[in-house]
């Protein structure tokens, strides 16, 4: 399979985010999220990565009519399948780091604050004072990076989720938003060069 289309398989399947955002089913995706998992175990195993991520995809193609899926049946069935094959442990990780994740979103506030100087450093201590706040949204980046700068939804994708790793990362509550247009110039242009390099080979 290849961009999540087997050759079975004749309507590309879409995921409705979280965010209400639609995406291209991707089966490289669910590749990934299986290899995490396995990894979270101490199991990691590609081919077996690669083998439930075929049932995955095989399954939502078809017992899908409107060719249309949601980001959490996706997980679902993701988590299900890992189940009945025996890796219960990893379908727990698996939910686990998704919480994670979902609480570390509901935790990050936004500020619109260009920090310039140190003195504005002390309206990150007290946001309540920020005209401009707002929780953190991943999805945003995304609709800004194709809207305002014509990228693909997929590579969108790919710099908002390495701006929003990054924040994580560095464990902060409140965020300035100075802070996230750099972040997302920094990683557009990693991107935007590696795309020209693989093109270039």
């Amino acid at each position: 399979m290849h961009g999540g289309k087997g050759k079975h398989m004749k309507t590309q399947l879409e995921v409705s985010k979280a965010d209400r955002t639609v995406e291209e089913y991707l089966h490289t995706k669910v590749i990934g999220t299986i290899s995490n998992a396995l990894v979270a175990i101490g199991q990691p195993d590609i081919r077996i990565a690669e083998e439930l991520a075929e049932v995955v995809t095989y399954y939502l193609y078809r017992r899908q009519n409107s060719h249309n899926v949601t980001s959490g049946e996706v997980f679902s069935v993701i988590k299900a399948v890992l189940s009945a094959a025996g890796y219960e442990e990893a379908a727990i990780a698996l939910t686990e780091y998704h919480f994670e994740r979902k609480l570390k979103r509901s935790r990050i506030e936004v500020v619109a604050v260009d920090m310039q100087e140190l003195a504005d450093a002390k309206l990150l201590c007290e946001p309540e004072q920020c005209a401009g706040r707002s929780r953190w949204a991943k999805g945003r980046i995304v609709e800004d990076l194709i809207i305002k700068h014509g990228l693909s939804r997929q590579t969108a994708r790919t710099i908002a989720s390495m701006v929003e790793e990054k924040i994580f990362n560095m464990g902060l509550s409140v965020v300035p938003s100075s802070l996230i247009k750099q972040l997302v110039l920094s990683d557009t242009a990693a991107v935007l060069r590696a795309q020209r390099q693989l093109q270039t080979v």
